[in-house]
């Protein structure tokens, strides 16, 4: 049973999610995307994922250092995002049951 503070907090998360995907859209939706601005877009993605990740990897142990060098491969490999995220979430996981 999901009580209603936890899923007035999921329907937050949802909104503040639709309204970012929207406002890109809105305020963008005009404009040719080249140069510099597609590049700094494109670098988005992978930094707010080292962002998120990143203390993680710092306040951890063993095996989640070496699942971080697992997924910066991928990621350098050139991967795309759901694939480096995938790897890097099934490695944390194998290193664990091993490791501990």
């Amino acid at each position: 049973m999901i009580d209603g503070l936890t899923l007035l907090a999921i329907a937050g998360m949802a909104l503040a999610t639709y309204a970012t995907r929207v406002s890109g859209y809105l305020l963008l939706g005009g404009v040719t995307v080249r140069g510099r601005l597609k590049a700094a877009l494109d670098a988005l993605p992978p930094a707010i994922l080292v962002s998120v990740i990143a203390p993680t990897v710092v306040a951890t142990g063993l095996a989640e250092s070496i699942a971080a060098a697992i997924t910066i491969a991928a990621a350098v490999l050139r991967l795309p995002m759901i694939a480096v995220v995938a790897i890097g979430v099934a490695s944390v996981v194998a290193l664990r049951a091993f490791i501990g």
